[in-house]
């Protein structure tokens, strides 16, 4: 375990600021998508705590990765989007941002449904370590950590987030 300490809750708040006031400066409507599992929890939370109608979208990269057999399958939640991605202006939530391929995994799956107009990502934590061009229009904070660790989302029963950090043992 690391001696890193985020506090999860008050991310998530300056993620919340930070949504609103990308929402306020802009005119398009945005659909939230959420990448499973972190990813989700975030992108449901905002969808209520900004009073949207309707559900967030959840979306996974199960099918898209390109690191599959290093990684295995993970256990994860399917694809489910509420709306018409044609033409849509998405709002891409996630939990961690690291190496960037699960960005592309979920681009590649969010094409699958659709062309969007547009699509901006926005995650509570930016750990650096990019392996691919992606960039976040908002990220909460920036950390490093050694590439031998990983940083997750955990949610408790009573829907509080928290951070772990651990060891990564697909680390090379």
């Amino acid at each position: 375990m690391s001696a890193l300490h985020l506090d999860a809750e008050a991310l998530y708040q300056t993620l919340l600021r930070g949504v609103r006031q990308m929402t306020l400066l802009e005119h398009q409507p945005r659909q939230m998508v959420g990448i499973t599992s972190g990813g989700a929890w975030l992108a449901e939370r905002l969808q209520a705590d900004l009073g949207l109608a309707g559900k967030a979208g959840v979306i996974s990269s199960a099918m898209h990765r390109d690191d599959f057999a290093r990684r295995g399958m993970a256990a994860s939640a399917q694809t489910v989007l509420p709306f018409d991605v044609n033409g849509a202006h998405v709002l891409l939530v996630d939990d961690v941002l690291h190496t960037g391929r699960t960005i592309r995994a979920v681009l590649n799956e969010l094409f699958d449904y659709g062309r969007p107009a547009s699509v901006t990502l926005v995650v509570l934590v930016d750990r650096g370590g990019r392996e691919l061009p992606v960039e976040a229009a908002l990220a909460a904070a920036r950390v490093s950590l050694p590439a031998s660790q990983k940083l997750d989302l955990a949610r408790a029963d009573n829907g509080t987030l928290s951070f772990v950090v651990s060891p990564d043992s697909r680390a090379a």
